[in-house]
């Protein structure tokens, strides 16, 4: 079953709702043919059929509902995620859903996962690489790694789009160009620093876009960890393959290539981007795979069966 790991959706009242509350990214995503129209939704619908893929899970990154003010951040992660549960039961075998949650505040995000991961159609959680500036392995989100290896499901980690908090890049404009890889690689190493694939090993944690750099950086992490951050409690290697990377590298086939090298073909698992890779460039986040010169069980593994197995989906 072909399942497409990373689309996004953004209904126009979601959008609204985080712009009543301050937020002041919501522009990138309208406008993107990710929105609930019928006629939006009938367009992605094609595009999918075209790339044999059958399903896509979506998630609301990197729109999410986080504030400072607790009741802002309830409200916005109620408000998607009961939006999300009614397009996912009108239409059950096309889409699944990862819930949001309004974290930083963590008792209330252990609530809001509980609601919503009761309901039909979620099968697992979005966090963002960081958290309004806090790394996503602040020890303060201990209690939410916990209640998710507890209920041993997914958890599909995304850039925030904060540029790494950093001032070399917002400025120059280059947020999603390197910002958001940059952020996908700072997250994973937080992830193996603080152990946390280790120390939770029923979350099946999935990062995008190839990890980012870490395909690049795992033979460097591993001969330097030991005097930079002795406490790490595995070899970051063994800790990177504990998890999984989607394959949104805009189709360069030498990243892909590289990540599959690194980590494995049992490590990948199929992701778009859509809508900010829509049309050819959707196809293309597809098809690469089979023209990346990879072994025809491998390419088809990554395609076709990983994400299912990962996600816990059988065919219709």
């Amino acid at each position: 079953m072909r399942i497409d790991v990373h689309a996004h959706y953004f209904p126009d009242s979601y959008l609204d709702l985080l712009e009543h509350f301050g937020s002041e990214k919501t522009s990138s995503a309208r406008d993107m043919g990710a929105g609930d129209s019928q006629v939006e939704l009938e367009a992605r619908f094609a595009l999918m059929d075209r790339s044999h893929v059958q399903m896509q899970v979506l998630s609301v990154s990197p729109q999410f509902p986080y504030f400072e003010q607790k009741a802002h951040s309830v409200e916005a992660a109620r408000a998607v995620n009961d939006l999300y549960a009614d397009l996912v039961r009108r239409y059950p075998t096309r889409f699944a859903a990862f819930a949001a949650t309004p974290l930083p505040h963590v008792d209330a995000s252990l609530e809001e996962m509980e609601r919503a991961l009761n309901m039909p159609g979620f099968i697992g959680v979005t966090m963002g690489t960081s958290v309004l500036g806090r790394s996503l392995a602040d020890p303060a989100f201990e209690p939410w790694f916990a209640e998710l290896n507890r209920r041993a499901t997914v958890l599909y980690i995304h850039p925030e789009g904060m540029g790494a908090c950093s001032p070399l890049i917002t400025p120059y404009g280059l947020t999603w160009p390197i910002g958001a890889p940059i952020e996908d690689t700072i997250a994973v190493t937080h992830l193996i620093i603080k152990g946390i694939p280790q120390r939770y090993p029923r979350v099946k944690i999935i990062n995008s876009h190839l990890g980012g750099a870490l395909p690049l950086l795992i033979q460097r992490l591993d001969n330097q960890y030991s005097w930079t951050a002795p406490a790490v409690p595995e070899l970051p290697s063994i800790q990177a393959r504990r998890m999984w990377y989607d394959t949104v590298g805009h189709f360069y086939i030498p990243a892909l290539r590289s990540a599959y090298e690194a980590l494995g073909a049992d490590r990948l698992v199929l992701g778009t981007d859509f809508p900010y890779l829509s049309g050819e460039l959707y196809e293309r986040s597809v098809n690469y795979i089979e023209r990346a010169g990879l072994p025809f069980a491998d390419a088809q593994r990554i395609l076709d069966k990983n994400a299912s197995s990962v996600l816990g989906i059988e065919s219709a």
